[in-house]
């Protein structure tokens, strides 16, 4: 598995401290993050998963903790939208040029608007996928909204 990949070259580039993690992914898994917590040996709440959603019909990154569920009313509200819905995972991956259970927030194909957990940010450190299934990056909560220019919000449900 390679450690180098365009979500760690994007925060190499902006400057961000982290280090990588590397686990065995399970294809079958049912929930990628919770899998990925588990095998890290980490609480759910520290290991972030990125979902693409649609709000009022345009793409949007959202990063919450894997033990959590994204609330879409919360989240429409977060980008001043009426309506919001997961993406399907052929048109995030078309998107982001990443594999469902390897999106990465860093280095997607296109900028598109993020939000964060709020929550989140009062961790000392987490893990967010690293841009591959299987690879994580550990780093600040608060370099991430930083570094993709996120909103933090109370987005789970």
């Amino acid at each position: 598995m390679s450690k180098s990949t365009r979500a760690t070259a994007a925060l190499e580039a902006s400057g961000v401290a982290f280090t990588v993690h590397s686990y065995a992914y399970d294809p079958d898994a049912e929930r990628f993050g919770l899998q990925a917590a588990e095998a890290l040996g980490e609480h759910p709440r520290r290991v972030l998963k990125t979902l693409m959603a649609e709000v009022d019909g345009k793409p949007v990154c959202v990063i919450v903790p894997s033990d959590r569920e994204v609330s879409m009313k919360r989240l429409a509200a977060a980008f001043g939208g009426k309506s919001a819905q997961m993406m399907r995972p052929a048109e995030a991956e078309r998107l982001t040029g990443y594999k469902v259970g390897g999106i990465s927030p860093f280095g997607q194909r296109r900028k598109v608007p993020t939000a964060i957990e709020a929550a989140a940010l009062a961790e000392d450190l987490v893990y967010i996928n690293g841009g591959q299934r299987g690879l994580q990056v550990r780093l600040d909560p608060q370099d991430i909204q930083r570094a993709i220019g996120a909103v933090a919000a109370p987005i789970v449900a």
